[in-house]
């Protein structure tokens, strides 16, 4: 890397770094000029994985680093006023409103919500876990609840664990079938793989076969062989469809993986109501077709199987993302080259520790129970759509609300790190009331949003190029086995803390100030190297931790857990033991990352459930299955006729703060509401209308977009927008605010084993607004 800029005129400096604005993990080339804001970025056309692909969110990294909205000072707000404060002082008053709060009520009356950057930022993912322990609450809320989490339910109750999610071999499979997912837009999802368009395309070339079911003829479905409409919801019932038509026909052929699968013959019986007619009926999938989709994958040399956030966000989120992996499974693809397999994760993950092929499996519901609607927890946290509500009820007199509760007490307190779940969450409206009535509320944020404006405290997060970056969590979903770290490209302004630095004196804040920052840090490391030491698929097993702290001891923070855990992982160096194996030091001797080779077949070993076995058919899944069974009958009974909406996903649009940047804001963003012409007609709406939209819990204004685009009965509003909060800072976006879908999201119905908001499929009644005749005097 060459040096960075040293204040001469004509300095400049160009360094390598992985993109962290997705999950594609593009490598970067960023090139640093004398000047404020003199930041160029393009592709780093040697990075091994990437190859030089970049998207408009990459290359607007410069401008999200100069945007004169990004906080650089922490905050105070008292009354309707901020104040920016030196860090001594914001920490001082974070700690003075939270101290009494858990002094008062419990730990349980304070929550953390964790959003989707954290898992884009390896130090929040490793030192946002010390904040929650110094807390000691057991109401953690994340994005995951409006997500991704019910895939990561199915892949534990079978695999083992949350992050045991099989991956499509994108780049050698022969028939690719995607459900709910738009790749060619959000470069992929649970698929952490760089310019998936590119991939798509080269499936194509290459003989393969595209299909792509989903309510809207998105981007990927455009260059798709073939694009199946479905009604929204039921993505579960079209999959049980396919495995029923695999094992009725007897097409059916586990394969390599068969000796390791429990549960086929209690598949089968689970699966007996599914036939494609009775499926057809309420998916609008005819059955010769989806009897044609169990013969396509049955036939293919190879097949996999993809399903995203159309099929997790339903009412059957957890169900269908169990019966992708049983079709995967069901057609010989499951750990195939050209099916699915499971990354092996260079510093290490669930599914590379421990005993291999045997563990604890997962507990699914977990033990705790929210106070409100006694919902259970599930993998330590609560489902966000039940934030509000256990903030602006009143609590009950009498044991028998209280006792089965997480703790029994009213939220009185938030710390949201890196989140803005008033517009990405259920019923919005509710969350902000119920956020406007905390008796404290700190934040963690490069922004004033729709969210921390309800702060009382804003520790400002630094700009992505001001900070080291590795991928903890998108190498557990990669298509390929690869390591990149990334050191800052730019050092942080004047005053400004790293992420680490926020969360540690937070966390120390939070414990009445009886351990510095550097003794949490020292604590934290100390664990990571008991546990490398204790861990027999580690080269550091049986090793004392002392000798493993002294071999990093040059190190800090993040940079100290990371070495570690490299080292102590399956391509590690074994902290000397093997000294051509990986390291820190070999990455940072690798600017453009490492290539590790392609995924390869791991069962049984990736296995961590209490048998050892694939569960195919776990008891909570089957009870699933059951449910499915008795929605399936009501569909079929009596379709309802009314619209439904679901979401849109923008090519320029990731998380909401994106609408704040200069390069992606306008473009292909357009925030309307898209309808069919058939359902335009009916209604009497026209292109460009303004109409309203109403859903059980709240109703908005937006400009109609006639198109044949979505299918009749269906209409979908992109999500990330609502930017018109006047105590908002994100001046471009209040320019274009657009209206938020989540003011139309309910919060009650949930995926009941995932706790995962239903954000596709709800019901709406669309108007167009009349024009307002005025009345003759």
């Amino acid at each position: 890397m060459t040096a960075l800029p040293t204040g001469k005129a004509d300095a400049t400096a160009t360094t390598h770094r992985t993109c962290p604005l997705c999950e594609a993990t593009c490598g970067l080339t960023v090139t640093i000029g004398p000047g404020p804001g003199d930041i160029a970025v393009r592709g780093d056309e040697n990075d091994p994985f990437s190859r030089g692909y970049i998207c408009p969110k990459g290359v607007a990294l410069g401008q999200l680093h100069a945007d004169p909205d990004r906080l650089r000072a922490p905050l105070i707000r008292r009354g309707t006023s901020w104040t920016e404060v030196g860090w001594d002082e914001a920490f001082a008053e974070a700690g003075r409103l939270l101290a009494p709060l858990i002094r008062e009520h419990g730990r349980d009356s304070v929550a953390v919500y964790l959003g989707n950057p954290v898992v884009h930022n390896h130090a929040l993912s490793l030192y946002s876990r010390v904040l929650v322990q110094a807390l000691g609450t057991g109401y953690r809320f994340s994005a995951s609840t409006v997500d991704q989490m019910p895939k990561q339910v199915a892949s534990g109750l079978m695999y083992g664990t949350e992050l045991s999610i099989a991956i499509p071999d994108i780049d050698r499979t022969d028939y690719l079938l995607v459900l709910g997912a738009n790749p060619m837009v959000s470069n992929g999802s649970l698929l952490t793989a760089p310019d998936l368009p590119g991939r798509l395309r080269a499936l194509r070339r290459r003989g393969g076969r595209l299909v792509v079911v989903d309510p809207r003829r998105t981007r990927t479905a455009e260059i798709a062989d073939e694009h199946l409409t479905i009604r929204p919801g039921t993505d579960a019932l079209l999959l049980a469809g396919i495995a029923h038509a695999l094992l009725e026909e007897g097409l059916a052929d586990p394969g390599q993986a068969t000796p390791h699968l429990n549960g086929l013959a209690e598949l089968e019986d689970v699966l007996r109501p599914f036939t494609p007619d009775a499926v057809a009926v309420a998916t609008q999938v005819p059955a010769d077709t989806v009897r044609r989709l169990a013969r396509e994958l049955a036939a293919a040399p190879s097949a996999a199987v993809y399903g995203r956030i159309g099929t997790t966000t339903t009412a059957f989120g957890t169900a269908a993302s169990w019966l992708v992996d049983v079709v995967n499974t069901l057609t010989g693809n499951l750990d195939r080259p050209g099916g699915v397999l499971w990354p092996e994760p260079a510093a290490g993950s669930p599914t590379t520790t421990g005993e291999p092929g045997r563990g604890r499996g997962v507990r699914v519901p977990g033990s705790r129970r929210t106070r409100v609607r006694q919902l259970p927890s599930v993998f330590g946290e609560f489902p966000a759509g039940a934030l509000a509500e256990e903030i602006d009820t009143p609590e009950v007199d009498g044991p028998e609300v209280n006792t089965a509760a997480a703790g029994g007490t009213r939220l009185r307190g938030l710390v949201t790190i890196a989140g803005n779940p008033v517009l990405s969450t259920p019923n919005s409206a509710r969350l902000g009331a119920a956020l406007a009535s905390l008796d404290a509320m700190v934040s963690v944020d490069a922004y004033l949003n729709e969210t921390t404006r309800h702060a009382h405290v804003v520790l400002p997060a630094v700009s992505p190029l001001a900070r080291s970056h590795y991928d903890l969590v998108f190498s557990s979903f990669s298509i390929r086995n690869v390591a990149d770290y990334s050191p800052a490209s730019v050092p942080r302004g004047p005053g400004e803390l790293d992420e680490s630095e926020v969360l540690l004196r937070l966390a120390s804040a939070a414990l009445g100030g009886g351990l510095s920052a550097d003794e949490l840090d020292d604590l934290t490391a100390a664990d990571t190297a008991r546990r490398l030491c204790a861990d027999p698929s580690s080269p550091a097993f049986g090793r004392d931790p002392l000798e493993l702290l002294a071999a990093v001891a040059h190190r800090t923070r993040q940079e100290r857990l990371l070495d570690l855990m490299l080292r102590g992982g399956p391509y590690g160096d074994g902290f000397g033991a093997k000294p051509e194996g990986l390291s820190l030091d070999a990455l940072e001797a690798a600017p453009h990352g490492l290539d590790l080779g392609p995924l390869q077949p791991r069962l049984p070993g990736v296995l961590r459930t209490p048998s050892g076995m694939v569960e195919l058919a776990p008891p909570q899944l089957v009870a699933e299955a059951r449910r499915l069974a008795e929605h399936l009958a009501e569909l079929t009974g009596s379709p309802d006729g009314g619209l439904l909406l679901i979401g849109r996903r923008q090519l320029r649009s990731n998380n909401s703060w994106m609408h704040n940047v200069p390069l992606l804001a306008g473009g292909s963003n357009r925030c309307t509401l898209q309808l069919h012409p058939a359902d335009a007609e009916r209604l009497e709406i026209v292109d460009g209308q303004r109409v309203t939209v109403r859903s059980r819990v709240g109703e908005l204004e937006a400009d109609a977009e006639v198109t044949e685009g979505v299918m009749p009965g269906v209409v979908s509003l992109p999500h990330g927008w609502g930017h018109d909060d006047p105590a908002a800072r994100t001046l471009l976006a209040a320019r274009e605010p657009g209206v938020n879908s989540n003011v139309l999201t309910d919060e009650a119905p949930l995926d009941p084993l995932s706790g995962t908001a239903v954000l596709n499929g709800i019901p709406v009644e669309v108007r167009p607004v009349l024009p307002v005749v005025p009345v003759p005097a």
